[in-house]
């Protein structure tokens, strides 16, 4: 493709002057090491590095052609821009052939429930008979192959050549506020964009909820023309969400909303059982995980499958069939029956959801095993604590990802706060794995035991590894891969 046809799309995005040169673009880079022969070398000031000191090693590599944000003389054509993150978007999805259009797209965004939404939606459609990609937190599912991810939601230029790559007629994605506000999702275009729910998270970032709040509402402006919203009314944010959208004249479907779909006589023992009612019509469902944060997450899914054309009686058998996601609610039974819990929860609502599912479930016990993540957001660990004093008749904290946090001051600020809001039910172990250990030897029959904050992911910090007769019947191999507790580096999310 040639550099003309590339740039095209950047016409209204800042000074392009005249090009002296038109030379054949093979490829987009916006890392200067991964730069060869033909490449379009987009410099992006990042929040560690600023690749305008990498373009001379970008045309060393072979870059044919340079987008950035400062006045530059180069030998290679060189188009500068306002802003090279949201360029690098426009450009890529030019460069692919506007790969969007190709698919069926729906992301899904939220503080909780983007995961497993799409884990639903993917089954919905898949037990359908339908094909469909995934980008999420857990893995990219592309063609039928898993691809590793390092992020909820990747950069623009890696959504447009997973879009460009994938054959599936779907294509589900999760999409964070981070990436929103980071503009990753420019050049994207969604068919449908869902809204969960918002709760206290990520204030570290957003500075406020309002701000963390509008910058997830920049989903509903990646909508195709024809495209639509779906949103949880079931949570004020959602209610002040559709509020916002229907004055802009967005087309929504409303969760919540009785005159178009609600959820009635929801039964939650041993197995969820929900009535939806939608427009006039009434389904009744069975889930197999627990929980009401469920009953959201499988109606909101439900209610864009009925959108897509999928049979709604399809749905029902898909529901019931779900088989569960990784590190999401994933149970493992003790020898004694007690039940561990592994799950992602990381936030004060999430915490509330799982611990109030066991409450519901009639846990004689409920134990709680977590840390708080370093360098994220420190204003939702008191309440964290308070909930799970709230619930828990026991909880263990441990260290968790550290990042940039010191690890004495995270010990320091654990026993703190645990002493001052734990209500004596709170135990400091820095160890997780000896926490864990310690939880699993005392576990009885009806007690639930949850592993909260991590999911599938792998630990960054290093921690004891078990021995084969530590958990009874569960080796410590399936141990380790259920918490997640492999000793290795993970990603950052």
């Amino acid at each position: 493709m040639k550099l003309s046809q590339v740039i095209n799309c950047l016409k209204d995005s800042g000074e392009m002057g005249v090009l002296t040169d038109n030379p054949d673009i093979t490829g987009i880079e916006m890392d200067s090491r991964k730069v060869g022969k033909g490449s379009l070398f987009v410099a992006i000031k990042g929040f560690q590095a600023d690749g305008h000191d990498f373009i001379g090693q970008a045309v060393e590599n072979g870059a044919a052609a340079v987008v950035g944000e400062e006045a530059i003389e180069l030998n290679v054509p060189y188009i500068k821009v306002t802003d090279s993150r949201t360029s690098l978007g426009k450009l890529a999805n030019c460069f692919y052939d506007r790969p969007s259009r190709k698919h069926k797209i729906i992301g899904i965004t939220g503080t909780n429930g983007k995961t497993t939404t799409a884990y639903i939606l993917k089954h919905i459609l898949e037990t359908a008979g339908r094909t469909c990609s995934l980008l999420g937190t857990v893995s990219n599912l592309i063609n039928n192959k898993e691809y590793k991810t390092c992020n909820t939601t990747p950069d623009a230029l890696q959504i447009q050549k997973m879009l460009s790559k994938s054959h599936d007629e779907f294509v589900v994605m999760e999409i964070s506020s981070h990436a929103l506000e980071q503009s990753r999702t420019e050049g994207l275009e969604l068919d449908y964009a869902l809204f969960t729910n918002l709760a206290h998270d990520h204030l570290d970032y957003h500075d406020s909820m309002d701000r963390y709040f509008y910058d997830k509402k920049k989903i509903f402006t990646l909508l195709k023309e024809d495209g639509k919203g779906v949103v949880n009314l079931y949570n004020s944010w959602g209610e002040k969400m559709a509020g916002l959208l229907q004055n802009e004249k967005i087309p929504l479907i409303m969760l919540g909303d009785e005159k178009c779909c609600s959820i009635k006589d929801t039964a939650i023992n041993g197995k969820t059982v929900f009535i939806l009612e939608v427009r006039g019509k009434s389904f009744e469902i069975e889930f197999p995980l627990p929980g009401h944060h469920n009953v959201y997450n499988a109606a909101m899914a439900f209610l864009t499958g009925i959108e897509l054309g999928i049979d709604p009686e399809d749905m029902i058998k898909a529901l019931a069939s779900f088989p569960g996601i990784p590190g999401r609610f994933e149970m493992i039974i003790h020898p004694s029956r007690a039940k561990f819990v592994v799950d992602y929860a990381h936030t004060v609502d999430a915490f509330e959801y799982c611990l109030d599912t066991a409450k519901q479930q009639g846990a004689e016990r409920i134990l709680q095993i977590y840390g708080f993540r370093g360098g994220r957001d420190q204003s939702k660990r008191v309440d964290m604590i308070k909930v799970s004093a709230k619930y828990c008749h026991k909880f263990y904290l441990t260290a968790d990802d550290l990042n940039d946090e010191c690890e004495n001051e995270m010990l320091s600020q654990l026993i703190s706060l645990n002493n001052e809001y734990g209500d004596g039910k709170g135990e400091v172990i820095p160890d997780r794995t000896l926490a864990i250990r310690k939880a699993w030897a005392e576990a009885k029959e009806n007690d639930w035991i949850f592993i909260t904050g991590k999911g599938p992911e792998a630990y960054q910090q290093s921690f004891a590894l078990p021995a084969d007769n530590d958990f009874g019947n569960l080796k410590a191999a399936e141990y380790r891969k259920k918490t997640g507790s492999l000793i290795k580096k993970g990603c950052r999310p």
